[in-house]
């Protein structure tokens, strides 16, 4: 009768005990989403949320989260939560947690207590062991919560008594003038404390033990994937924001607003920034130039690389024997792949433009950023074919086959999805790159909307090879990457052409994203298409 009354003591104590653990793994979620945010400036530093200052904010639930991890490994330890603790954090634990109290201990010795660099090393490596021994001699339920938690005070009181404010700066006396502001420091710190402690916070709640380093390691890799989301949403909904304004301009939407389209057809809408160019009349300038200039420079770029591409991957794959002639090949795709984009904008610069009328033109631009492509869809195309079975190939051949009939229609199928992966991620590098276009193809910033390149209405008959020409092709235009170079890197001014020549700049990067984003929506679609044909088939 007195062990049931005592299992349902335990019983109580363990859920209450939990409870603080899961309300700690939450406030640690909760303050690295503020830390991000606050890194691109959503949230302020020098601003409130929900009515308080957000330093003094976050300096108290970094104080809430130190405690509630240092309760539930004191509970853990006497007995009021039943776990599994190991007799010592182990060595990963110890050295996790020497690291920030190094650098607790350096920053505190060089800043506030004035000590310079050499007495801040001396005091980090200080606090740096007394960390290590803390963490590693306990048993595991002490040495991961109590340093780790205390951390996680420590840089809370920093907050909250006004050490680092709002407007702390730390100059770092270079000769560069370099200095650290709260705009960084705050958000930093919280992020760093906030993963550490949501690490503790989660092996805590799975027990510690075996079952509670997999929490942990479960639960870095859940926040690091969704830290990765969160960067990316944050940054298109940033541009997004920033570039709207700009993009409807003049918009305006109604029966006949739009140009013609054909038999006296107007569009409904009329977005000038899409559908204008430069012009001294216009009343509202655009950059649908770079936008067809763009959208052509991809085009020619993939109709050049993926055919030769996907070729010498045949070749390789199919053909050639494994030896030295093929790891030549693998070496020298994977370092082309490698190399830097200006080193292919300095080859079209010097080889192809004195080919081409020795003027930038759009066929040298779509050539160099062929030769950019060419390596990945090789290396892509490569492995996508050799991951095909050779069961494949050899039920094929069994029934009498040739084998290029078995490559047409047994390998390339199986391996299209894996090929059109690598076009993607290809057209999402290509399309973005400055230096191949500022060397070879840019012909201006402002181009008029009657200078659109016309690639398709340029191809005309001849009486001389090669019988078919296209002036167009010769002609240096502009590009969306080229053109915000130009106006926010380079500092070429807009004058007096636009009314407001910041919502300019992020209009244009906001159509930039629109194009990388459409063409990948198209691979992405292509590779299903091929994925699901591939299945039923």
């Amino acid at each position: 009768m007195a062990s049931a009354t005592e299992s349902d003591l335990i019983s109580g104590r363990t859920d209450s005990t939990e409870a603080v653990a899961g309300i700690a793994v939450g406030l640690a979620a909760l303050l690295f989403a503020l830390s991000l945010a606050t890194f691109f400036d959503v949230v302020s530093v020098t601003g409130t949320l929900v009515g308080v200052p957000v330093v003094p904010l976050v300096g108290g639930l970094l104080i809430l989260l130190g405690g509630a991890i240092i309760t539930f490994g004191i509970g853990s330890y006497l007995g009021y939560v039943e776990t599994t603790p190991s007799p010592t954090a182990g060595l990963v634990a110890a050295v996790a947690a020497a690291v920030p109290w190094f650098v607790a201990g350096v920053s505190v010795g060089s800043i506030t207590l004035g000590s310079g660099s050499t007495g801040g090393v001396v005091l980090g490596l200080v606090t740096g062991a007394v960390a290590f021994a803390a963490t590693a001699f306990p048993r595991e339920d002490l040495g991961s919560t109590l340093p780790i938690g205390t951390l996680s005070i420590l840089a809370g009181l920093v907050l909250l008594s006004g050490i680092i404010g709002p407007e702390w700066v730390w100059d770092l006396g270079w000769e560069q003038q370099a200095s650290l502001t709260a705009g960084f420091v705050v958000p930093a710190l919280t992020l760093a404390t906030s993963l550490y402690v949501g690490w503790a916070a989660a092996k805590a709640y799975g027990g510690f033990g075996a079952r509670g380093r997999h929490v942990g390691a479960y639960a870095l890799v859940y926040v690091n994937a969704l830290s990765i989301v969160a960067v990316l949403v944050i940054l298109l909904a940033f541009t997004v924001f920033r570039g709207i304004p700009g993009l409807l301009t003049g918009a305006e939407i109604g029966l006949g607003v739009g140009p013609e389209i054909g038999l006296g057809v107007h569009l409904p809408v009329s977005l000038p920034f899409v559908m204008n160019g430069v012009a001294l009349l216009n009343d509202y300038q655009g950059v649908l130039p770079a936008i067809v200039g763009t959208f052509w420079l991809v085009i020619g770029a993939v109709l050049f690389a993926v055919p030769l591409g996907i070729g010498a991957a045949i070749f390789l794959t199919e053909y050639a024997e494994r030896g030295r002639f093929t790891q030549a090949v693998e070496v020298a795709t994977n370092g082309l792949w490698s190399t830097p984009s200006i080193v292919f904008g300095l080859f079209g610069f010097a080889f192809l433009i004195p080919r081409f009328g020795n003027g930038k033109s759009l066929l040298s631009g779509m050539l160099t950023l062929g030769f950019m492509l060419l390596p990945l869809v090789l290396i892509t195309s490569r492995e996508a074919m050799l991951s095909v079975p050779d069961e494949y190939r050899d039920a094929s051949a069994a029934l009498g086959v040739t084998k290029w009939q078995t490559i047409r229609s047994v390998v390339l199928p199986a391996a299209l999805p894996g090929v059109v992966t690598g076009v993607i991620l290809g057209v999402g590098r290509i399309a973005g790159e400055t230096a191949p276009i500022l060397l070879t193809m840019a012909g201006g910033t402002f181009v008029p909307g009657s200078q659109t390149v016309d690639v398709i209405g340029g191809f005309k008959f001849t009486a001389t090879p090669p019988f078919v020409a296209n002036p167009e092709l010769l002609q240096a235009t502009s590009a969306l990457p080229y053109q915000l170079f130009a106006l926010i890197t380079a500092g070429v001014g807009l004058g007096d052409s636009v009314a407001n020549p910041n919502d300019f700049r992020w209009a244009t990067a906001l159509i930039l994203l629109v194009v990388v984003l459409s063409f990948y929506a198209i691979g992405i679609g292509a590779r299903y298409y091929f994925r699901r044909k591939l299945q039923y088939e």
